[in-house]
């Protein structure tokens, strides 16, 4: 990653967008997200036995949710309302922030820019955990999955576009910080820029097919950058 890449996003960033699985919080630290998929799998296949075994072949909770639909919205309701408890419980015995999100919420807020929580999951679950760790004092705006709709959940650009417009912000001017393709997905739909956290080995490259424009490997890079004074033109 060219360090000038990633200065050059943050310069012509208004609204920082930063995904919170990920960036900002381990949701599943505590309790692991294959757990919770099953959980939410036994409900589902209570509902309807077909859609739920076609469940059983994912360990993601999102995924089960994504799965619903087949079923219908009674299922919807149920697996959403499901998943929203685990995710509250699950931030609450996540631990602390993932080293460099304190840092870097603060940077963003203090650099006079609008900055939001956008993410796949409830925002009930993000403002559990912001408050928790008094970080709630650095975001302007909290963009969760919109209930019952998995179809407006990342990659689709729904969640962006509401963030842009509830921060005042237009779309082309916010940098969305996630660590996963849906992510860098959703801000190309949404005609946002986007940095990749590649939190773990071999992410960088899937990252950067997905149309990231620079790439981090720790949250302290993004924060060290958004602390920089703006280049004088």
């Amino acid at each position: 990653m060219a360090p000038e890449s990633l200065t050059a996003t943050i310069a012509a960033t208004s609204g920082v967008l930063f995904d919170f699985d990920g960036p900002v919080c381990d949701v599943f630290a505590g309790h692991p997200a294959p757990g919770v998929a099953r959980d939410l799998t036994a409900i589902l296949t209570q509902i309807e036995a077909t859609d739920g075994k076609r469940a059983l072949e994912t360990d993601d909770p999102m995924e089960v949710l994504r799965l619903a639909p087949r079923v219908g919205a009674g299922a919807v309701r149920r697996i959403e309302e499901a998943l929203t408890s685990a995710e509250v419980a699950a931030v609450k015995a996540a631990g602390t922030p993932v080293t460099g999100a304190v840092e870097s919420l603060r940077a963003a807020h203090a650099s006079g820019r609008r900055v939001a929580i956008v993410s796949n999951n409830s925002a009930a679950c993000v403002r559990e955990f912001l408050t928790l760790h008094d970080l709630d004092r650095f975001v302007h705006q909290v963009i969760g999955r919109y209930p019952n709709r998995p179809d407006l959940m990342k990659p689709s650009p729904f969640s962006l576009e509401r963030a842009a417009k509830e921060l005042g912000v237009k779309a082309s001017t916010c940098t969305l910080i996630g660590d996963s393709t849906t992510d860098i997905e959703a801000a190309a739909r949404a005609g946002s820029m986007a940095i990749g956290f590649a939190n773990r080995p071999k992410k960088e490259a899937t990252l950067v097919a997905a149309g990231a424009r620079t790439i981090i490997t720790t949250m302290l890079a993004l924060a060290e950058a958004l602390l920089m004074p703006p280049v004088a033109r």
